[in-house]
């Protein structure tokens, strides 16, 4: 009898082992959709940013008002070594510190593992680029703080007539790319290099650090 209690009481173990972990995958599963935020940085998920950027382009439109995105990126790829797992090591930090530099009703987003798209409403490119080159500085002595010698570079990109979610995100990875392809640590404004032919079009802020 009690050989027979004991492996009762051992399957009767595993049943509710066996519960417990459905639930709790059953409970994530639930939930899953209503995680908005990055664990690490607790940026908004890229998942949601077409849909909010959509809002914001037609509320923008609707009410005749400027809005931007500012496309920060770390240039891990001038380093000469691989500094990515000490990045991670901080990544809270810097979300908190791009959580500092915004507004209440402005939003950002992890597009990449090193990279955050900003949602400006009611800003132009101009103060946008403004606000693009303090937020990069910031981030960069961030990094120095901990012992990281990197530095960090920004694309932003305004709405302009016919734009959509899409083709806004690519004016700003565009404007990031060529800020990084010109060696980095500077804020690279969409229009500056897009409309050449417009002299009052350019923007470009930044430029290596003293």
């Amino acid at each position: 009898p009690e050989r027979h209690q004991m492996i009762s009481a051992f399957l009767l173990t595993i049943m509710l082992s066996a519960l417990l972990v459905f639930l709790r995958e059953y409970k994530s599963r639930q939930l899953a959709p209503l995680r908005r935020t990055d664990e690490l940085t607790q940026a908004a998920s890229r998942e949601y940013l077409s849909a909010d950027l959509h809002k914001e382009i037609q509320r923008s439109e609707r009410e005749g008002t400027e809005m931007s995105l500012i496309m920060i990126g770390l240039d891990t790829h001038l380093s000469d070594n691989d500094p990515d797992a000490d990045i991670r090591s901080i990544l809270p930090r810097i979300g908190r510190y791009l959580h500092s530099q915004l507004r209440d009703f402005d939003t950002y987003y992890r597009v990449a593992d090193l990279q955050f798209l900003i949602i400006l409403p009611g800003i132009s490119t101009s103060d946008a680029a403004a606000r693009a080159d303090t937020i990069r500085k910031g981030l960069r002595a961030l990094l120095v703080s901990h012992g990281l010698e990197l530095t960090v570079s920004a694309g932003i990109a305004g709405l302009n007539i016919g734009d959509n979610a899409d083709s806004l995100q690519q004016s700003a990875a565009n404007a990031l790319r060529r800020a990084q392809l010109q060696g980095g640590n500077r804020a690279q404004s969409y229009s500056a290099w897009s409309h050449p032919a417009s002299a009052t079009s350019e923007s470009e802020t930044g430029g290596p650090a003293a």
